[in-house]
């Protein structure tokens, strides 16, 4: 079952992130998409998150809205990433989708890999 939350977002996607993503969805004919938000094992931290347009959500997906984005989340990634924001950082050394998570105690220095109390993060 699809529990959708379009209230009180979740996960925050930033104006500038959600201008990119609606960018996205135009040049692919994908307008009625969404972004699958997650989180995977891996990474420097132990943890690593990821980012993709996806048509629409799993069976098992929550699914949120912010600033005009759907955000499609699975039950695991759920749990690690309540009051993240989804953004878009442009500068000289080039752009691209970055999350700024709460519960993350310690990340690496590429930005993309964390660790969290629930994990055993140092």
């Amino acid at each position: 079952m699809i529990t959708t939350n379009v209230s009180e977002s979740f996960i925050n996607v930033s104006s500038m992130a959600a201008s990119k993503v609606a960018e996205l969805l135009t040049e692919e004919n994908k307008q009625a998409s969404g972004l699958r938000v997650f989180v995977q094992g891996g990474g420097c931290s132990g943890f690593q998150y990821g980012l993709m347009i996806e048509d629409s959500p799993g069976a098992t997906d929550q699914v949120f809205q912010s600033n005009g984005v759907k955000l499609y989340v699975d039950p695991i990634s759920v749990r690690y990433l309540k009051g993240a924001e989804v953004d878009f950082v442009d500068n000289i050394a080039g752009g691209g989708f970055t999350i700024r998570n709460p519960n993350a105690v310690s990340t690496c220095g590429c930005g993309q890999s964390f660790t969290t109390e629930d994990d055993g993060g140092h």
